[in-house]
């Protein structure tokens, strides 16, 4: 329980005002056992396996979303006239395969997990999460600031949804385990890379 003695969480405020992150300090907390998650001594593998499922199926509604984003910020530009500028509608084709990629990426985890649980594996979804997670947080900025872009001047309203959008989606690097811990997960399990390399 978060108001057992000894737990502090201490907001940590984004740009737009939101606290989706926090410190949370632990001093001589005592948990009980009924409160325990798997095995004594197993929380890192629970944890993994929490970050897994996290990384690897967790943002496949807001892939979803930001492909509806990417539909409006072409219509968008239609409307105000910068549908003309041929850099800018490569930029929004190039975010539309990214995302449609994405997509298949999610299903494709979802389908490796299942394939291991029918096998009696774990079903928990692999290391291809990580590289989900890691480019789906460049190409979700990505977004936003062609966003910003459609905008002009309006991207300074901070009223306007992907404005907060656009804000927000600066922490998706450090959510589900920051841009640098998936590109050395993507380096070692993946590409079989050595260890600080």
């Amino acid at each position: 329980p978060m108001d057992a003695p000894g737990v502090t969480v201490r907001p940590l405020r984004t740009l737009a005002g939101s606290a989706e992150f926090a410190e949370v300090f632990l001093d001589e907390v005592r948990v009980p056992v009924s409160h325990r998650i798997g095995a004594e001594n197993d929380g890192w593998r629970v944890t993994m396996v929490t970050l897994s499922f996290e990384r690897g199926t967790a943002f496949v509604g807001e892939v979803v979303a930001c492909s509806r984003v990417l539909g409006e910020l072409a219509r968008t530009a239609r409307a105000n006239g910068l549908w003309d500028d041929a850099v800018l509608r490569r930029r929004l084709g190039r975010l539309s395969a990214e995302f449609r990629a994405l997509w298949r990426l999610t299903q494709w985890n979802v389908s490796e997990a299942q394939r291991s649980l029918r096998d009696g594996g774990s079903g928990v979804p692999g290391v291809g999460g990580s590289v989900f997670k890691l480019r789906y947080s460049q190409a979700r900025q990505e977004l936003y600031d062609a966003a910003a872009e459609v905008l002009g001047e309006g991207a300074l309203d901070v009223d306007h949804e992907w404005v907060a959008d656009r804000l927000s989606s600066l922490s998706y690097t450090i959510a589900a385990g920051t841009s640098q811990i998936q590109a050395n997960i993507v380096a070692e399990r993946i590409l079989g890379l050595p260890k600080g390399w």
